[in-house]
């Protein structure tokens, strides 16, 4: 009971009250600035987690291009044969009649 009564003691003079007060906004101020880092540090991280996602995404879309293009030129050397091909067949038909 002896510390609470020194304790009591100390902060009912002006002095006891005003460091008091002073301590708990000081400790108020740390709390808040280490809540402020904490939540820049996760916005950070989440950022970061999106531009990954992002850069997969062009990834995989130019992937996704290239094999697109691939495909569009061969069926479009297949398309260039038949064509021939089909001359060829009707100019034979041709010669025939």
């Amino acid at each position: 009971m002896d510390v609470y009564a020194a304790t009591l003691a100390e902060t009912s003079t002006w002095p006891g009250t005003i460091f008091l007060l002073g301590s708990m906004a000081v400790a108020t101020v740390l709390i808040i600035a280490v809540l402020a880092t904490m939540h820049e540090f996760r916005k950070t991280r989440v950022l970061a987690d999106n531009e990954a996602a992002m850069r997969q995404l062009v990834g995989r879309y130019e992937q996704l291009a290239e094999n697109s293009l691939d495909a569009q030129q061969r069926v479009a050397a297949d398309l260039s044969e038949l064509r021939s091909r089909t001359n060829a067949i009707e100019q034979i038909l041709r010669t025939v009649e």
